[in-house]
């Protein structure tokens, strides 16, 4: 029943690999699935997530494309230097990871966080993007109260880690909170539990403070260089920030198309998969 998908059911009979490539001195964990030589969709997660976010994803794309999903820099099980993270570290490592591959070009879609490195990917390096989603996307707006939330959530998950802090964590991604499964929080508990990852979480979560998150925002000027196809994709019940961001965000790109999933919040490509798939890759083929 789909009230019981979790991260790895779909993918049971799919094939894939989990591996791990140095990318810039990073030690990276990555997903890759699909065709070798079709044409690649890089998938990037939120903060605090991993690539199991696109678990649900990975058998659609598949049948039209290579896809890959990492654990960006400092998530999941890719190694976590000792630093604040910002979008610009963040897009070395995608730069980083890509070379490691040997991909010179990639459709790049980012969920959260990860539509915010994509933005600021195809801002600065156009020639390795082909077209974009920006999925529930942060980077262009700061609200404190948003901020302060998650900032709360994710600190109190890794600080006082027991298997209920880790569920309300992942609650706040979901429309319908019954969503979360065991296992999502088995997993996500799992990755909490690395030593250290107490500073690591900080290290993360310095985007929702005024002092990283202002300095690096979007800024029109930046989002009017992104000259990648984009689709703005966006919910009618995200707990980040309203539809009306997400239109605004559009408004910057020279070349978008924003839609709105309904019924969902944080975590469209998980919580409507088969509508999320299929827009997604209508957008990607067309």
């Amino acid at each position: 029943m789909e009230d019981d998908m979790t991260y790895w059911t779909d993918l049971v009979d799919v094939e894939h690999r989990i591996a791990y490539v140095d990318a810039g001195g990073i030690h990276t964990r990555y997903l890759d699935a699909g065709p070798r030589d079709a044409e690649v969709v890089l998938f990037l997660h939120g903060s605090g997530g991993y690539l199991e976010a696109y678990s649900q994803n990975v058998r659609a794309h598949a049948r039209h494309f290579r896809v890959i999903a990492l654990d960006m820099l400092g998530h999941g099980y890719t190694d976590k230097p000792d630093h604040p993270y910002e979008p610009k570290h963040y897009v070395k490592h995608i730069v980083d990871f890509l070379d490691a591959l040997g991909i010179a070009r990639a459709h790049v879609s980012g969920e959260s966080l990860g539509g915010w490195v994509a933005a600021r990917l195809a801002s600065t390096h156009p020639e390795r993007v082909g077209k974009i989603v920006l999925n529930t996307a942060a980077g262009v707006h700061y609200d404190p109260e948003v901020s302060a939330r998650i900032h709360t959530l994710s600190l109190n998950a890794v600080n006082n880690l027991n298997p209920e802090n880790v569920r309300k964590r992942l609650e706040w991604l979901m429309l319908d909170p019954a969503r979360v499964t065991d296992e999502m929080v088995e997993m996500r508990y799992r990755v909490y539990a690395q030593p250290g990852f107490p500073k690591t979480m900080a290290h993360i979560m310095c985007l929702h403070t005024a002092e990283f998150r202002v300095p690096n925002l979007m800024t029109p000027e930046e989002m009017a260089k992104v000259k990648a196809p984009a689709l703005v994709l966006w919910t009618s019940h995200d707990p980040g920030s309203s539809v009306e961001i997400g239109r605004r965000l559009a408004s910057m790109i020279p070349d978008s198309k924003f839609v709105v999933m309904d019924n969902c919040g944080h975590w469209p490509q998980f919580e409507d998969a088969e509508n999320f798939n299929k827009l997604h890759i209508d957008f990607l083929l067309n």
